[in-house]
Formats: structure tokens, sequence, C-alpha cells
């Protein structure tokens, strides 16, 4: 066991465990937007992110372990750890981890990343001060924003009131909160621009009017229609329509060629359909063959009704939807981020078809109990493209967690559809930056990127309440409980704000439960009061930079 370096006990520092991109990225995000010192345990230094972790400034120490054990802990100094983060990808083996923590170190605040909502949902109510993140939670409505053209994720739920992302001609201007970004001339837009009314994204607060920025390009005459070829197409589908044809024939004959009014016809076509029919050879010639047409037709048609009503209840045989004949969105990965943007695509009413080479992909079964179409087969192939319909498709969605597949199938999509929008899921931030340049209308997301500000803030002890994913960058919004005897306190809430940066959304003063989201400007803050900000990374990092009381002077 190689030896471990130690410092002082009384030294305050973070502890994290793990060694991927998300491990990566949120020890950056602590070192060096927090100036935080922080301890490593990781399988081992050289592989994985373990020499990207070691080149951190902030990085004073890594521990290599291969289990996350009692001894582990202990050689981590935990002792005077202030927050320990388990992201390692085993949902059971954190929680095992959590509680060994727990026993060193019964105050320690926990930050578990978990793939599994609904366990994640159990450890958080286990634990008392334990954040429990989804970090493919965090990322897919990123994802599935980008797949239909929108700049960000439209809806998000803070302190009681809904707030919407939307351009801001699309937005009631007494609802408009404060601008977001500005559209620039590079691939990034400028966030939290300092003259506000420069800003083409704005956040708004709702109001109980509408404002699903797909209804603007979704006609309800297409939809009906595609609902409409759905049911004729499909196989038992086409039967019903043809022997209800016959049905409609019938009746026309009673009412055009019999000249009975329409509710004698309408009586008569469904007894004649049930079997009822009664001989009669003095009837007329179109009686006669309504009569005849309607008795045989219904012999077939209930017995058919109620095959394709049982097939549908026990089988499931009708529910799977085939490719829409246009207007949907191509999903290519079921793992854990594909399926999420599945369900999210799938919840906003938006056609899905989906893609994965093995049959047995835990997303399969999920695709597959929504309704959505799942072709199985290889990316690169063509007829798997075609299959999935991508010349009336509207996006393609890469997902998987390979780079190199992710960008087999943007090529492969765009060799046959040059106007087809493209999302990328790419872990190398200088390959996603030079795709999106190379390639029209193409974007790139990073899971680990667009979560891992939460988790490091999460570790600071300050919530994160929401992510806004803008681009390939992140605006957070954060609540600051302000400490007495630092910067903020005793300043007006103006002052707390910094101009492209950070901004004020509402003010909970001390003693009271509700956020005051009309707060004067003027109002000076003081000690227990909290804040609901809007910021940018580095803006939150300075806040809360301000609000952290000065470190005692040492007499000597």
């Amino acid at each position: 066991m190689p030896p471990v370096a130690r410092f002082g006990a009384s030294e305050s520092h973070l502890i994290i465990c793990g060694d991927d991109k998300l491990a990566y990225r949120v020890a950056q995000e602590l070192t060096t937007r927090y100036r935080e010192r922080v301890t490593v345990i990781l399988p081992s230094r050289r592989r994985g992110h373990g020499p990207d972790l070691e080149r951190l400034p902030g990085v004073v120490r890594i521990i290599e372990r291969d289990e996350l054990t009692s001894q582990a802990f202990t050689d981590a100094q935990i002792a005077s750890a202030r927050a320990l983060a388990l992201l390692r990808q085993d949902d059971v083996g954190n929680f095992h981890a959590a509680l060994r923590a727990r026993e060193l170190s019964p105050d320690i605040r926990l930050v578990l990343a978990v793939f599994s909502p609904g366990l994640g949902d159990q450890v958080r109510s286990f634990f008392p001060d334990c954040a429990v993140l989804v970090g493919t939670a965090m990322s897919a409505p990123s994802f599935a924003a980008a797949a239909l053209g929108e700049p960000a994720p439209s809806h998000v739920r803070v302190s009681g009131r809904t707030l919407y992302v939307a351009r801001r001609e699309d937005a009631e201007p007494d609802q408009v909160l404060c601008g977001l970004a500005a559209a620039s001339g590079s691939a990034a837009p400028r966030l939290l621009p300092r003259d506000e009314q420069n800003a083409d994204l704005v956040l708004a607060v709702a109001n109980g009017t509408p404002r699903n920025p797909l209804v603007r390009r979704r006609n309800p005459l297409q939809l009906a229609g595609r609902m409409l070829r759905g049911l004729v197409w499909h196989r038992l589908g086409l039967g019903f329509a043809v022997l209800f044809a016959v049905l409609v024939a019938g009746f026309a004959i009673l009412v055009i060629g019999a000249g009975y009014g329409w509710p004698n016809a309408l009586y008569l076509t469904m007894l004649d359909t049930a079997g009822a029919a009664l001989t009669n050879p003095t009837l007329g010639g179109p009686e006669k063959i309504a009569q005849t047409i309607l008795t045989f037709d219904g012999m077939v048609f209930v017995p058919f009704v109620t095959a394709l009503i049982v097939g549908a209840r026990l089988t499931g045989s009708i529910r799977e939807k085939r490719p829409s004949a246009s207007g949907h969105v191509i999903v290519v990965g079921l793992g854990r981020v594909g399926t999420r943007v599945v369900g999210q695509l799938h919840d906003l009413g938006i056609a899905v078809v989906a893609i994965d080479r093995d049959p047995e992909a835990a997303g399969v079964a999920v695709a597959r109990r929504l309704g959505v179409h799942v072709v199985i087969g290889e990316i690169h192939r063509e007829e798997t493209l075609h299959a999935a319909n991508l010349r009336t498709s509207i996006a393609l969605v890469s997902v998987t967690s390979s780079d190199e597949v992710n960008l087999e199938a943007a090529l492969h999509a765009r060799a046959l559809r040059a106007d087809l929008r493209i999302v990328l899921r790419l872990y190398d931030d200088d390959l996603a930056e030079r795709v999106q340049k190379m390639i029209g209308n193409t974007v790139s997301r990073s899971v680990s990127y667009l979560a891992a500000p939460a988790f490091a803030a999460a570790m600071l002890e300050h919530q994160v309440l929401r992510t806004i994913p803008v681009g390939r960058q992140v605006l957070l919004i954060a609540e600051v409980h302000v400490e007495a005897d630092t910067e903020l306190a005793g300043r007006p809430v103006k002052e707390a704000e910094r101009p492209g940066e950070t901004h004020v959304l509402a003010v909970r003063r001390r003693g009271t439960d509700l956020f005051d989201w009309s707060l004067d400007r003027n109002y000076q803050l003081k000690s227990q009061d909290r804040l609901l900000v809007l910021a940018t990374r580095a803006g939150l990092g300075q806040t809360l930079a301000r609000n952290r009381r000065p470190a005692p002077l040492t007499v000597l």
C-alpha cells in the first residue's frame, strides 16, 4: 500500500471518490471556481482521469484504493473533511460507502451520485444532511431541448413558482424576471449580459397562460392526420377500417337508396350488424342489399373488434408506434441518458423512434412500454437509419457512452440528410467544439459538464436548486444562506449582484417562510436571510466567497 501524505487535522478539505469524467469535472469546479482543497480516492492515478486529477492545482492528495473501505476513509482524514462526494458508477457501492463514512464522521455532508431515481429518493430520506443527485436527470432536458431546436429546457419549478425559459419575443414583458443570454458571433452565447435588454433569451415567471414552446411548430391537423394514418396503416387497424367502411356503405344505401330517415337508417344498421335482421321477400332491392352486406359484415365486425381489444390488452400488439410519416426524433442509444431523453420527448407529445444495437438493453423495454418504436441494429448501417425513417425525421440525438459511435452516427446521418438537426453526447470537449464548428446544424452536450456545477455546489452546502443549460454552458439557480460577519451581511440587495454574473431573483427574510419576488433592491441583507440567485458558475463562486467569514488572525 503506498504511503499517504498527511496534513494537520484542523485543515479543512473535501473528499471526492471516483476517477471518471464527472469526478474530474467536480474536482475542477471545486479547485478552480471555489479555491477548495480536495482529496481524491481512486483505484489508480494512472488510469481513467487519474492523471488529469493529479494535475489540478487544488488537489492536495490522491489516495489509491480499489475499495471504499473504512481504512480508505481514515487515510483520507475524513474526520477533518467537510463533505464527501461518492461518484462511482455503482448505486449499491455508493450507499455502502456512505454508511461506512457516517460511522467514522457522523456530521459529514454526503453527496451521492445515483443512477436509479427510485433508490435516490430512499437514500435521501435515510441520511440527514445528504444531497442525492442524478446526473442523467440533469442533462436529459438539455438533450431534448436541443433536439427540438429550443435554446434551453423550458420550465423550471423553484420555491413554489414555475419559471420558464423563452425567447424574448415569446414572453410577456411584465412576466420577465431577467435576461439569460445574448447571441454572439461565436458558438457560445453570452450569459447574463450586463445590458439585459440585449438578451435574446429570458427567464420569466408563469402566470397560468399555456406557454409550451412546441405549440408554435405543431399543427393540430397534422397531429390528427398522423394519428389517423397510424390507425389505418396498422395491420389490425386496416382491417377495422375496411369493416367499418362496409357499415357506412350499408347505412348510406338505406338512406339514399331506400329513402329512410337517418335515425331509422342508423337503427336498422345497428340491428342488422348485430344479426337481428328479419327476412322479408317483399322488401325493395336497396333494402335487401343493405341488409345482406350489413348482416355478413356484422358477423366479422363484432368478433374482430373483440379480438382487437383483447389482443391489445394482453399482448400490447398495437401499442408500439411505427415510425411517423414525418416530424419524429430519432434517439440512438437506450442507456441511462437515452432512456430519459426518450421519456421526456414522449411526455412532450413528440413522436420518437429509438435505435440500439442490443435488444436486451434496459431502455428497450422502457421505450416499448411507452409505445415507442425501437429499431435494433448497428448505427453505421444505412438500412438501420432507413428503418427509423431518417428521411422524414426532424432530428437525430446520439447519446451512447462512446464518442466514436456518436460521431459515426452523426456522419452517417449527415451523409443521408444534409439538413438534419443532430445532437451528440461527446466527452472530449475539444472534439465537441470542433465538431460543432465544422458540421452544420450540429450541437454537442456533455452529461458531466452539465451536472458537475450542481455536485460541486452541493458539497459546499449551498443548495443548487436547478441548472439551466444554455448551449454548452450552464446557469445555476441557487439558494444562499447569508452568514453573519460576511461581506454580504449589511449590504443592500443590489450590491449582492454582479452584472453579467449574478442576479438576485428573490429574498426570504429572516423569520419568514416565503420568498419575496417583488423585493426592494435597497433592502439591506441580514444574517439568516436567504437569497435565491441566478448565476454563472464563476458568479456563484464569487457570491459564496463574499458570504464566507474571514479567517481569524493568528497572533505571533
